[in-house]
């Protein structure tokens, strides 16, 4: 393990604070706030310019790294695979964690990101039955009430929030303080 330094001290509080606070706004409204994540991306713009300077590693690797986090989770947003939330933790995320371990968080949030909505999509087979689970997951892309007379009506943000399997921020934290605390005697602190 490296030796504690002010640098370690700084970037772990960083990190974890910004991952914790993020998970648990996510599980509690479905929402991750501007004003969580745009504090920690200039937060993070400080740190690396403070303690990496403005080449590699520092301002260049977290250029890098924001266009992996954010562009790649903007493109998803772009198709309807996330929501704007998500798409600006990543962005102040990657800013702090630098390319390299952004793609291993990435990598990693994808992996618990499949095995949660698998034991989510069976568990609610096994409690629901599985008419109910494709009711409640699915959307036809079709609006309701198209009856004789009646007004098409479309989703509601609400209500595509609600068929939202798993708040993305949660396996997010869980992959990076995976990929942190197994890389931590590695830093070049």
């Amino acid at each position: 393990m490296p030796p504690i330094s002010l640098q370690l001290v700084v970037f772990l509080l960083g990190v974890c604070g910004l991952t914790t606070a993020a998970a648990v706004w996510d599980l509690r409204t479905r929402r991750i706030p501007n004003k969580l994540t745009i504090p920690a991306f200039l937060a993070g713009l400080v740190y690396q310019a403070a303690f990496n300077g403005l080449g590699r590693p520092g301002l260049a690797d977290a250029g890098l790294a924001f266009l992996l986090g954010f562009g790649t989770l903007f493109v998803l947003w772009l198709i309807g695979g996330g929501g704007g939330g998500d798409v600006k933790l990543m962005g102040a995320l990657s800013v702090w964690l630098g390319f390299r371990l952004t793609l291993l968080v990435m990598i990693c949030s994808v992996i618990c990101v499949l095995v949660g909505t698998l034991l989510v999509m069976v568990w609610s087979v096994i409690t629901r039955g599985a008419y109910a689970t494709k009711r409640k997951y699915t959307a036809t892309g079709k609006g309701y009430g198209t009856g004789k007379g009646r007004k098409k009506k479309t989703e509601t943000v609400a209500q595509r929030q609600k068929r939202r399997i798993m708040a993305y921020a949660l396996p997010v934290a869980l992959s990076t303080w995976a990929v942190v605390f197994w890389k931590l005697p590695m830093f070049p602190f």
